[in-house]
């Protein structure tokens, strides 16, 4: 027979309200009461009525917001699918997701795309955060409202976010690394372009493509790392610069977006194809450069699962009051040739 909220009421001594709150994450039941009534019910085995449940939610909905620095960055129209999708399989239960698109890594718009979202009532926010004491700020301020905040596609770890989702940086850039070893043969003078210094994941990919060939290739050099703010305009002109400037770089890793930017202008500076470059992401524009052979190979990391998990951990969470098992949810690291892409 299943366990109900009535069975565990009477176990603990208190009262069906006091188990539903303490199971739902709701204010107003003593700590320690919660963390017995948790207790009982997890080892009864207890299980939310889903359909009773959903019949309840949709009474009144449940608003998950998105900040996502998408404008003009592709890498994100998967991030958007797997986000909506997401909100779909989960509406029947009251849930609707939000989703704030900026251009960018700027701190200001992000810190205005998670106040717009909270004066529209969400009950959590996913955020692709900036590594800056005010974005830190902002999610501690909304954990202390009770509104929880899933870092995607980039961490804070050092904020009160949920968990993160999204690939491991550090490991990535080791991939990278050992790409060009392969690639180049353990010689090589490369630029690297990022996206922004102020992101933790990208910093975490030149840092791990450094110790990897520290300890493995030392005939591989960095000429140079710049940045492009993910912008095809800015990696187009601060990539050409550098190229005219340094005739010896003779490779490139884009650790980041704007890869369309980053080899027009290698194309231009008169490299050609024999110039190893490699990049991150499956996207349309990118397949396109690899097949055409301006770029080695590509670095995938799930993009369309960066947005789906975020929601159905949000979900687990503000419906059936659980949290997710693990801190860091990890998406795999794919690596892609001209021969195994569409």
């Amino acid at each position: 027979m299943a366990v109900t909220i009535k069975d565990i009421a009477a176990i603990a001594n208190v009262s069906r309200g006091t188990v539903d709150r303490a199971l739902n994450n709701r204010a107003g039941v003593n700590p320690d009461v919660a963390k017995n009534i948790l207790k009982i019910a997890s080892d009864l085995g207890y299980r939310p009525n889903k359909a009773g449940k959903a019949l309840a939610a949709r009474k009144k909905s449940t608003v998950i917001g998105m900040a996502l620095p998408s404008i003009n960055n592709p890498f994100f129209t998967d991030v958007i699918s797997g986000a909506m999708r997401a909100g779909q399989e989960f509406a029947d239960y009251g849930i609707k997701v939000i989703i704030k698109e900026y251009k960018g890594f700027s701190v200001q718009r992000q810190l205005e795309a998670m106040e717009a979202l909270e004066r529209e009532g969400v009950n959590a926010v996913c955020i692709v955060p900036i590594d800056d004491d005010l974005i830190r700020a902002k999610i501690d301020e909304l954990y202390d409202k009770n509104i929880p905040v899933i870092a995607l596609n980039s961490d804070l770890p050092d904020s009160r976010r949920v968990c993160f989702v999204g690939n491991d940086y550090e490991k990535s850039g080791r991939t990278a690394a050992g790409m060009f070893g392969l690639i180049t043969g353990g010689v090589a003078n490369v630029l690297i372009v990022t996206g922004s210094i102020k992101m933790l994941g990208h910093n975490q990919r030149i840092h791990g493509f450094g110790q990897l060939i520290k300890e493995k290739y030392p005939g591989i050099t960095i000429a140079d790392v710049i940045a492009c703010d993910d912008d095809d305009e800015t990696a187009h002109k601060n990539v050409f610069e550098v190229l005219t400037k340094n005739p010896t770089i003779d490779s490139m890793y884009i650790t980041a977006g704007a890869q369309t930017g980053a080899v027009r202008a290698v194309r231009e500076s008169g490299r050609g194809k024999s110039f190893p470059i490699i990049c991150f992401d499956d996207t349309k524009t990118n397949k396109e450069l690899l097949k055409n052979g301006e770029v080695r190979a590509i670095i995938c990391q799930e993009a369309y699962r960066q947005g789906y998990e975020p929601i159905k951990i949000l979900f687990e969470m503000l419906i059936n009051a659980r949290k997710p098992k693990n801190e860091h949810i990890y998406t795999d690291i794919v690596i892609k040739i001209p021969e195994n892409t569409d």
